[in-house]
């Protein structure tokens, strides 16, 4: 089902990010794609280890990159008793020597009266996101910042009080000239926008409401269909579209009670493809040309086999691949929906798939770095271990690997 519409990603918009950067949550295009070459396929804690650097706190957020520089939050715990408060910070380090450039404090979270986080998760989850000039840095209802590159506060935004169940997740995207993100709490779901020069609310867009649990953690995915501009928006119960101009509704599509969705969408083929979350996850394939509710008629195909509730899906030619939290690949013709090849690898699996210098590289919680050959059988090319816990999705900074461990940061690179 192949669309012929004149539709296109968006990666390319913020033109002052240069085309080496890793700028955003699963880099320049949002889809987990690299044109880095001459990656590692092994490594070790030892093995192609360019620099590890110890991280104080835990932070789940992957690492970007702007130029020489990487940008990552953490939250370090402080104070005494047994909620602690938690220093929500943002590190600059020097790409090359994993050397510290600056280090500074955001948000002071109140530890008597924040909600508690799921276990698996971190109080500084939310990738950052730069358009060269500026860096952007969101905590869920913490707060949001704008920052130079230098550390240099410009703007903060704290106005979003909502309940966010498990903690902060999703991450921001730019779009033109403005910030966007979904504010999915248990108790009111929304998604903003807002004026990157100042922090102002542009807009503000109301989810619907329906019984049940009502928190998710997406992150939106800007696509061009027929010329006009849509923030592809995934939250509890449905997936929907708005236009960047006013963030009003262009399609959505209903998938029942799916909530705590966390995949982030990709696009290709005239299809947006997506994981719908708890408590059974559907992947789905969506045609986005249409206006209003179109779960009927724009649905291309769906399967709830081995979906993943947290991995986003990774499009690579005309194949679909997702990993199971619960460690199955499976890979899909993308078009048709029909399955290619299904692997239990093992392990679990948080973070999301990456395709770089020709191959797919997955990384399991328990470290294992599994690099695949892209194609229509299972190829496994390398297993590598690396402890402890990674939850972060992969960033490439320079034919370089950025691995964010519980404790560390590697860059992992060919001698």
């Amino acid at each position: 089902m192949r669309c012929t519409l004149a539709i296109g990603l968006l990666g390319f918009m913020v033109a002052s990010v240069s085309a080496g950067d890793w700028a955003e949550f699963r880099g320049p295009t949002g889809q987990g794609h690299a044109t880095a070459s001459k990656l590692p396929t092994q490594w070790s804690s030892s093995k192609n280890v360019a620099w590890k650097t110890s991280i104080a706190g835990l932070g789940w957020s992957s690492p970007i990159v702007v130029g020489d520089r990487i940008y990552l939050t953490t939250a370090v715990p402080t104070g005494d008793g047994e909620k602690k408060d938690q220093s929500l910070r943002t590190i600059c380090l020097n790409a090359a020597t994993g050397k510290s450039v600056w280090d500074k404090e955001i948000f002071l979270q109140d530890g008597k009266t924040a909600k508690p986080i799921h276990s698996k998760n971190s109080h500084a989850s939310p990738t950052p996101i730069s358009d060269g000039k500026h860096l952007f840095v969101h905590f869920g209802a913490q707060g949001t910042a704008c920052l130079t590159l230098d550390g240099a506060a410009v703007w903060q935004n704290r106005e979003f009080q909502y309940e966010m169940r498990h903690g902060n997740g999703g991450s921001p995207i730019l779009v033109d000239n403005l910030l966007v993100f979904s504010c999915d709490g248990l108790d009111k779901m929304f998604v903003v926008a807002l004026d990157k020069s100042t922090g102002k609310v542009r807009w503000q867009t109301a989810r619907e409401h329906k019984n049940g649990n009502k928190f998710s953690f997406g992150t939106p995915l800007l696509i061009e269909v027929n010329g006009e501009k849509q923030i592809v928006a995934p939250g509890t119960f449905h997936v929907a579209a708005y236009r960047p101009k006013d963030g009003s509704e262009v399609w959505r599509v209903d998938y029942g009670l799916g909530y705590s969705v966390i995949p982030r969408p990709v696009f290709g083929h005239g299809l947006i493809f997506l994981s719908s979350g708890y408590d059974t996850p559907v992947l789905m394939a969506i045609k986005p040309d249409g206006t209003g509710n179109v779960t009927e008629t724009h649905v291309a195909w769906k399967t709830n086999k081995s979906a993943p509730h947290t991995p986003s899906p990774l499009l690579v030619g005309d194949q679909l691949y997702v990993v199971s939290d619960g460690g199955i690949a499976t890979c899909f013709n993308a078009v048709s929906g029909e399955q290619i090849w299904q692997k239990r690898i093992g392990g679990n699996f948080s973070a999301s798939p990456l395709f770089a210098d020709g191959k797919i590289y997955l990384q399991s919680e328990q470290g294992d770095g599994i690099v695949l050959q892209p194609g229509s059988e299972y190829v496994e090319l390398a297993k590598n271990e690396l402890a402890p816990r990674t939850f972060a999705s992969y960033a490439v900074a320079d034919g370089a690997l950025l691995i964010r461990t519980e404790t560390q940061l590697y860059r992992i690179q060919q001698p």
